[in-house]
């Protein structure tokens, strides 16, 4: 086993929904549109498990052509889209600096970085299209050297076998995938943005609206957030599972709120979570990791795995109960199950009860999404919920 994904770098800064038909301004049926379909199967690589994949149309910026990729990971923990260059027969423009020189982006996840240039595309998923958005292109060629302030995040996955995607789709809870942290040069700068002239990449600022853009941000219509559901799943796991991604939150008849309740988050996008006696900080709804990732051995009781080091393997399933807690003092008491990883059916991609450790901190990673709906409302975008970000679940 292997944890391919987690988190994205923390950036700086319920009615179930349906496929039906809605009344246009005329008064007339029309279909909707808003959504489209997310499978977690193998992946691309044929080895992933727990991973939420789904496809995306790109064009070139005010063109007819176009390409559609599959096996794209949706990740609620970033935003913008990350594509292989290895998967792209488009030719997209090239973002440059006021010398001309290539922009690149160096990306940290919690378990490694993602390298490549700033190009710029039409996005289109589920009838809805963004145009000209920045994304960044995975390991394209003609740039210099990676920089020792980007290797120095850790493991490179800018190969199909070490990001197991395509690409990553970043439908997270903020516009931009830095934010105020990359606008001003300086010690605050985290660093992510690259000027890149053949003599070698040096850090730069980057104003917002030339950062990496969460696509769902720049829709016309349905922009203020997205829904995710899956069915649950029977114990020992699925072969696959089929869910549903939505665009929009209360924008549609198939995207209202319902009875979920708000969690609002902090600043870098996160609640907290208690579990026994003590709450962490730090916690996080996150369809991008194969898990539900928490604590320590120590902490929790449960022995990790000798094989899947990064998973627990109880020797019969544990039950776990933990509370999650919004900014706003909303509170959920969310029970799960923690599985042995080891011993999981090797046909099978799909299992609630996969987690591991993650000391001191909670990441609800894709088992939490099996039987919910969640949604993610995206910063500043006014919602039935109230002006995001915030999860509701």
């Amino acid at each position: 086993m292997i944890r391919p994904l987690l988190a994205a770098f923390l950036l700086i800064a319920v009615a179930t929904p349906k496929c039906g038909d809605s009344s246009s301004s005329d008064g007339s049926s029309a279909p909707l549109m808003n959504f489209q379909s997310i499978v977690v199967n193998a992946g691309p690589t044929n080895n992933y498990f727990n991973g939420a994949f789904t496809s995306v149309t790109l064009c070139a910026p005010g063109t007819s052509t176009c390409q559609t990729i599959g096996g794209i990971l949706v990740d609620t923990g970033s935003s913008g889209l990350r594509l292989l260059n290895d998967s792209l027969t488009l030719s997209l423009p090239q973002q440059t600096d006021s010398s001309g020189a290539p922009v690149a982006e160096c990306f940290p996840f919690v378990d490694g970085y993602t390298w490549g240039a700033v190009k710029s595309a039409d996005i289109k998923m589920g009838g809805e299209q963004a145009s000209s958005v920045p994304i960044q292109v995975i390991a394209s060629p003609g740039l210099p050297a990676i920089p020792a302030s980007c290797t120095s995040f850790g493991t490179a996955e800018n190969t199909l076998d070490s990001l197991g995607a395509n690409g990553i789709l970043g439908v997270g809870l903020f516009r931009e995938d830095c934010g105020p942290g990359c606008v001003n040069i300086g010690s605050s700068n985290p660093g992510l943005y690259y000027s890149c002239p053949s003599a070698g990449c040096a850090s730069i600022s980057q104003s917002l609206a030339r950062q990496v853009l969460n696509p769902v941000a720049l829709f016309s219509t349905d922009n203020n957030g997205v829904v995710i559901q899956f069915p649950s799943l029977p114990a020992g796991g699925s072969a696959t599972a089929t869910g549903t991604m939505v665009f929009g939150i209360g924008t549609q008849s198939n995207n209202g709120l319902g009875s979920a309740k708000v969690f609002t988050v902090d600043a870098q996008g996160n609640l907290s979570t208690s579990y026994g006696s003590q709450t962490y900080g730090g916690s996080y709804l996150d369809s991008g990791s194969n898990g539900i990732f928490f604590l320590d051995a120590n902490t929790t009781g449960l022995p990790v795995c000798t094989t899947s080091t990064d998973f627990y393997c109880p020797s019969t399933l544990q039950s776990q109960s933990a509370t999650i807690r919004g900014i706003n003092g909303a509170n959920s008491a969310v029970n799960f199950n923690v599985g042995n990883a080891d011993t999981l059916n090797g046909r099978f991609t799909a299992f609630s009860e996969v987690a591991g450790p993650n000391p001191g901190s909670f990441d609800w990673g894709l088992s939490f999404f099996f039987g919910r709906t969640v949604f993610t409302a995206i910063e500043g975008q006014s919602t039935p919920g109230g002006v995001g970000p915030y999860f509701a679940f």
